[in-house]
């Protein structure tokens, strides 16, 4: 290993394989190593096998499970909002070749002790229980100002200013019930928590608008996901990072970074072999994720954690029209939390488990010391579970830029539903790693109904 390369990339998550695949194009000289014999780092599919060897090591998977290959179940539950960041990625990459994506047949919200559905068309909003008649109005002309405005015309704004007045300034001039605004904000801007309320506005008119077009493009629901799972979005990454001259490296521990005595990255020590580098990318693992390290330079710290279950269900989730995937929110305010709590459900529709099972993932940000508890309000509405798998997870960031030392950390999968996050990232750590923004072009997904 004693070629130089311009930028090592350490794990093979999704963040850092679009990086790496993007970076690549760009012409740059790209070795990307990960410690495990799979693709996917914290963001994989699972196979049964490699499912139950992660959370029950002592047990083979039970028989009428079906057959292992049958299985890519999801370790963190996201979908891609149609009109969204990391859809432009894929199209602009031409990422899409390599993989099939398929609607979320639709998107749910918890309320007043019941599911209900987030209406897709003119006709399911007029019929939704999710507001009486007179709120109806009030929210039509709400999302009429929305979709009405234009910064350029004074006229369209009703004496608004998005980047001035808080969103709290805007439900109330439209005279919107608390339910609505929960509605709105959690079902519909996606917000896990209420703290955008006494923000300026443009943020959220920004979110709401993404959503509603994403409705738009497709029908049904904002999200779409790829068949065989989640983990088919880093693989495909890779494959566009070595056609364009990457060298990958699984199943490769990584004994040390290594730093000249400014404290500068010089390359990467990995069974006995040190290979150079001018910079270095990585998700928080590979740098003591919370743990001093030898250098006694702290990279990483501890914001949150996350808890997940994966559930596996012989049943469509009750109340969600048999449906065969579905996003279902449960706002905050509804089970008396800080943050809102999310059930993602995908079906062997998507290729992602055996005929007649259904994946559902129950997910929120830890806000107590007993997290397992703080999921039940979304496990009650699953009905009877076959299989449960829990996962707590610490969410790491970088305690610094990068920009002095040449290393450069990737932010933890945080609990959202959907990749716009993540691709915020890759945007911060495509700047600060090559000085310039990341600039994309637009094309279009073909999608399966």
């Amino acid at each position: 290993m004693d070629e130089e390369y311009d930028i090592i990339v350490l794990g093979t998550g999704l963040t850092e394989c679009i990086l790496s695949g993007l970076l690549s194009v760009e012409g740059k000289k790209v070795l990307h190593m990960d410690r495990n014999d799979y693709y996917g780092g914290d963001s994989a599919s699972l196979n049964l096998t490699q499912l139950y060897r992660k959370f029950r090591p002592d047990q083979t998977p039970p028989a009428e499970l079906g057959r292992d290959r049958d299985y890519a179940v999801d370790l963190i539950p996201k979908f891609i909002i149609a009109s969204g960041e990391l859809t432009k990625i894929l199209v602009h990459t031409d990422v899409t070749r390599y993989l099939e994506f398929k609607q979320i047949a639709g998107s749910f919200v918890y309320r007043d002790g019941k599911i209900s559905k987030v209406p897709s068309t003119e006709i399911e909003a007029v019929k939704s229980p999710l507001m009486g008649l007179f709120e109806k109005r009030r929210a039509k002309k709400f999302f009429e100002f929305l979709q009405g405005w234009k910064d350029s015309d004074p006229t369209t704004h009703q004496g608004i200013d998005l980047d001035r007045d808080s969103m709290k300034t805007v439900y109330e001039k439209f005279g919107l019930e608390s339910g609505t605004q929960d509605f709105i904000g959690h079902a519909m801007a996606l917000y896990l928590d209420d703290d955008y309320i006494n923000k300026p506005a443009r943020p959220t008119y920004d979110r709401i608008i993404l959503y509603t077009s994403s409705m738009a493009r497709y029908g049904k629901s904002p999200y779409i996901y790829p068949l065989y799972g989640l983990g088919e979005l880093p693989q495909s990454f890779a494959r566009l990072s070595a056609i364009y001259g990457g060298t990958y490296m699984l199943d490769k521990q990584i004994d040390k970074i290594v730093t000249d005595s400014d404290g500068k990255f010089v390359g990467v020590t990995s069974g006995g072999e040190t290979v150079k580098a001018k910079q270095v990318i990585g998700d928080p693992s590979y740098f003591g994720a919370g743990s001093e390290k030898e250098s006694g330079t702290l990279r990483v710290i501890e914001v949150g954690k996350v808890v997940r279950a994966i559930c596996l269900l012989k049943h469509p989730i009750p109340g969600t029209d048999n449906s065969d995937s579905v996003q279902l929110i449960i706002p905050q305010n509804q089970v008396g939390r800080r943050n809102d709590i999310y059930i993602a459900m995908v079906s062997s529709t998507h290729n992602v488990c055996a005929k007649d099972i259904y994946v559902a993932i129950v997910s929120t940000i830890v806000e107590t010391d007993r997290p397992e508890l703080e999921i039940v309000p979304g496990l009650n509405l699953l009905g009877p579970i076959h299989e449960k798998f829990v996962t707590i997870s610490p969410l790491y960031e970088p305690t610094s830029d990068g920009k002095q030392d040449n290393i450069f950390i990737t932010r933890s999968y945080d609990a959202t539903s959907h990749f716009e996050t993540v691709v915020e990232d890759v945007q911060d750590v495509w700047k600060r790693v090559t000085g310039t923004p990341l600039v994309l072009k637009k094309r279009e997904v073909d999608v399966q109904q």
